[in-house]
Parts: structure tokens; sequence; C-alpha cells
């Protein structure tokens, strides 16, 4: 069995995926694996292939969902969706890096979840 912080990321990967559906996002991949580490949503939304970032967090004790993304967790994500391109033969295509930031009340029900749409920037 995963450990809770395993439950409460996937369980927020699973809120960010409806939230992004509910905006017309068509959701192509999860939990994509790559050397740099993991995509956790890839989508397509407005012509554009979307990389997106989610981040949960039960209350504020560690900070903001946002506050969590490092330039080094940025460089990563970079490397990532650039992975991915090479890996599905993209040649000149619009991509993107969203972050989903959820956060939750201290007895886990959704508080907030804000959808940054281009928050990483290479």
């Amino acid at each position: 069995m995963s450990d809770p912080r395993q439950r409460l990321g996937r369980r927020g990967e699973a809120w960010a995926a409806a939230e992004l559906t509910r905006r017309s996002y068509t959701i192509l991949a999860r939990n994509w694996r790559c050397p740099y580490g993991e995509i956790d949503i890839v989508a397509e939304h407005d012509g554009w292939l979307v990389f997106v970032e989610v981040r949960t967090r039960r209350g504020r004790a560690l900070g903001t969902p946002e506050a969590s993304i490092t330039p080094r967790k940025q460089a990563r994500l970079i490397r990532a969706a650039e992975s991915y391109l090479l890996d599905i033969g993209a040649g000149d295509i619009d991509w993107r890096i969203d972050v989903v930031a959820i956060e939750l009340s201290p007895d886990g029900r959704s508080k907030r979840i804000t959808v940054y749409e281009n928050a990483v920037r290479g």
C-alpha cells in the first residue's frame, strides 16, 4: 500500500484531471515517466500540447502548493517535457507547462483548485 503522501498526490491528480476536463483540456496521458522525472498530466488545450504539474497541499504549514515549484523543479519539468516531445517525435509544436495548485481543508475536502497556464517557462 502507498504512503499517505502518495495517496494525497494521486487524489490531487484525479481532481486536477477532472478540473482540466471541465475547462476543455483533453487528457492524453497521466504519470508519464522519463529519466528526468514524471509528468503528472499531458493534455491538449486550444491547439497546445500541455504538460501539467499538480501540487496538492493539506493546509499551509509547508507553504502554498505554488511555492513548492522551485527553480530546480522547473528545470526538471522543462527537461521532462522536452524528453516527451522527443519520445513522440514532435517537430515544431506549440507547448507549455501549466500548474494546478490544490489546497485541502484539514478534513481533506477541496478548498481551492487553481490552474496557472504557462506557469513554467524555459
